[in-house]
């Protein structure tokens, strides 16, 4: 029995990894054929980390997961979690990377993590951690908008707008797939 859960973990982490590899291809075949993609040794460690850490997290969640609703609203949460923190570390939400503004956003990541703890990740906890993530999205536009915050960007304040929009409906989508777990649906 050991050994299959062993070789179990063993597929898993060697699945991530694979993947993990796959995806950090695309950006140094895309330095190969043009100058806008500049990435060095720390760019890739940083994409790896975080593909590796959402990839096992992922595995590990879908393993313990009872059904497809509730695999496919860890794998949302996830992927926006990343995307939030991809997007915002390398080009920035409010006005571009350098703007401290930008640092609200860890907030949003903060109430999934915390909201995710407190109900022990069960689906109808996760639920209302999603909602909650959704709504702290919302609110870092408002105070953003609110208080001129990233002004200095070229789309402003559409850029924050379009994110805020995007994302939030990654969290709502979530949510939404971890009420039809608890209550044992398929979406």
């Amino acid at each position: 029995m050991r050994n299959v859960a062993i070789n179990t973990v063993h597929k898993s982490v060697v699945r991530v990894a694979l993947a993990t590899a796959f995806i950090l291809l695309l950006p140094l075949l895309a330095m190969q054929f043009t100058d806008e993609v500049v990435w060095d040794l720390a760019d890739f460690a940083v994409a790896g980390a975080l593909l590796i850490g959402a990839g096992l997290t992922y595995e590990l969640a879908a393993r313990k997961a009872g059904n497809i609703a509730y695999r496919a609203a860890i794998g949302v949460a996830l992927m926006a979690a990343l995307l939030l923190f991809w997007v915002n570390g390398a080009v920035g939400i409010i006005g571009d990377a350098r703007n401290d503004a930008n640092m609200l956003y860890l907030g949003v990541l903060v109430v999934g993590i915390i909201g995710g703890f407190i109900p022990r990740f069960q689906p109808r906890g996760m639920a209302i951690a999603l909602f909650a993530t959704a709504a702290a999205q919302v609110l870092v536009a408002v105070i953003a908008l609110i208080a001129d915050l990233g002004t200095s960007g070229p789309i402003w304040p559409r850029d924050i707008m379009l994110a805020t929009g995007f994302f939030t409906a990654l969290w709502i989508g979530s949510a939404w797939l971890f009420r039809h777990a608890a209550h044992g649906l398929e979406p």
